[in-house]
């Protein structure tokens, strides 16, 4: 019998999370559009995404440890984030997905299944406009 392996398994752990993040977030710091929503320093940020991030695809329970149950919407309610910030951020991570993919050799259905989750994430994020204010 073979046993399966969580996708923080299979990338190599928590180092794999910091880069993704560390990417995403180098090129969220470009962006104006999400820079209005982000404090200059990013690496709270940073830090706290990368650790909800290995969480989630199984790794150690660091995030909730220390920060308590996700409630990721609840968490940004604070921010106007409509289609134009959701497109923005879905798009910045995607490309850092991507980019970690070729570097890693991460294989397409592993891909597949992050870039999912991020965009049924960042559209469950959306509170401003389009009805859902």
């Amino acid at each position: 019998m073979t046993e399966a392996r969580t996708v923080y398994e299979f990338v190599g752990g928590e180092h794999f999370f910091i880069e993704l993040v560390d990417d995403f977030y180098d090129r969220v710091s470009a962006d104006a559009i999400l820079m209005a929503l982000y404090p200059e320093n990013l690496d709270e940020a940073r830090r706290k995404t990368a650790s909800f991030l290995a969480q989630y695809w199984g790794g150690p329970p660091n995030y909730s440890a220390e920060r308590g149950h996700p409630r990721l919407r609840m968490r940004h309610a604070r921010f106007a984030i409509g289609l134009v910030e959701r497109d923005h951020w879905l798009n910045h991570m995607r490309d850092a997905l991507h980019a970690m993919a070729k570097t890693h050799g991460l294989p397409v259905a592993i891909q597949q299944t992050m870039s999912d989750y991020f965009e049924r994430g960042s559209t469950a994020m959306i509170n401003h406009g389009n009805g859902r204010e």
